[in-house]
């Protein structure tokens, strides 16, 4: 099967010598779920870091087929979605996380939020789906991530810069690392969450109106949920004031500290921009600038 170039080099550069192993072998794994579960592909839906694609079972079940180079990510993934069974998320047909392999339901008519043009609408529909999703974090040992742990990204910025911080600003750096602690340190009842619910991971539903894709699955308090959603899909120009509008209306709906969700907010974009150079992935550039605009809404507290 013929695979973009750009989605090659996602996975190379992502995953180093694993994600070229998981490349030489994609065709046998395509081989193996069509035997397996005796699917046909009908068409791949655009490629970022995994495959997915639109598939037809045996029966005529439209189903959706995802295939990742086998990670921890990808396995809590399948957990997550497994414990959400459905409620605001879509259903597991079938999984093989060990090898990278998920199964799940087709979301149809599937449009993405994105379609929603006003955009406090927008958030509300994804406050509400985020009500539907949350749940109490599973007694420990589970296996879900911890935004705690994420946040460690941080120290590998330092170790790999000597102690400096790169091609990233010292400035917002340590603010971030400060504003992490302080935030860890006082956090709320620690809830399973998507972890990355943004607009193109909500699509719009038959069974629901909208209904998640692609969870991380990772423990931490509600306020760090809304990062993603609000800092996707912003306009061009005006994002401050856009920022401002998301956070109250979010905050507002979800019965949130606000002021809480601005320091994740700004906190994940210094960490984002690192996760980019970390990765050869993405614009670190563009993560910093909306760090600096939670930043600039935090003092005008």
């Amino acid at each position: 099967m013929q695979l973009p170039e750009v989605f090659k080099r996602t996975i190379r550069s992502v995953h180093g010598k694993q994600g070229e192993a998981w490349l030489e072998n994609f065709d046998e794994l395509i081989r193996y779920c069509e035997q397996t579960w005796k699917l046909s592909i009908r068409h791949p839906y655009e490629l970022s870091f995994n495959y997915v694609a639109a598939v037809l079972l045996e029966d005529g079940t439209e189903a959706a087929l995802k295939l990742s180079v086998p990670n921890k990510e990808s396995r809590s993934e399948e957990q997550a979605l497994r414990l959400f069974d459905g409620r605001g998320a879509a259903r597991v047909i079938a999984s093989e996380p060990d090898k990278g392999i998920l199964l799940i339901e087709a979301v149809l008519p599937g449009y993405t939020l994105h379609k929603v043009q006003d955009d406090t609408e927008a958030m509300l529909a994804a406050a509400r789906l985020m009500k539907r999703l949350w749940r109490p974090a599973p007694a420990e040992p589970h296996p879900f991530p911890k935004v705690e742990r994420w946040t460690e990204g941080l120290a590998r910025l330092r170790q790999a810069n000597n102690g400096g911080t790169g091609s990233l600003p010292e400035r917002l750096v340590a603010l971030a690392e400060t504003t992490f602690k302080q935030l860890l340190d006082t956090s709320g009842a620690p809830l399973l969450l998507h972890g990355d619910l943004h607009h193109g991971n909500i699509l719009a539903g038959e069974r629901e109106p909208w209904i998640a894709i692609d969870p991380k699955g990772v423990v931490g308090e509600a306020e760090y949920e809304v990062c993603s959603l609000m800092t996707n899909h912003l306009p061009d120009s005006g994002q401050l004031e856009v920022l401002r509008r998301r956070v109250n209306a979010l905050s507002e709906a979800l019965q949130l500290d606000r002021n809480r969700i601005l320091k994740w907010a700004m906190s994940f974009g210094v960490l984002s921009a690192w996760w980019c150079v970390e990765d050869g992935v993405g614009d670190p550039l563009k993560s910093l600038r909306r760090a600096e605009l939670f930043e600039q809404i935090l003092l005008e507290e």
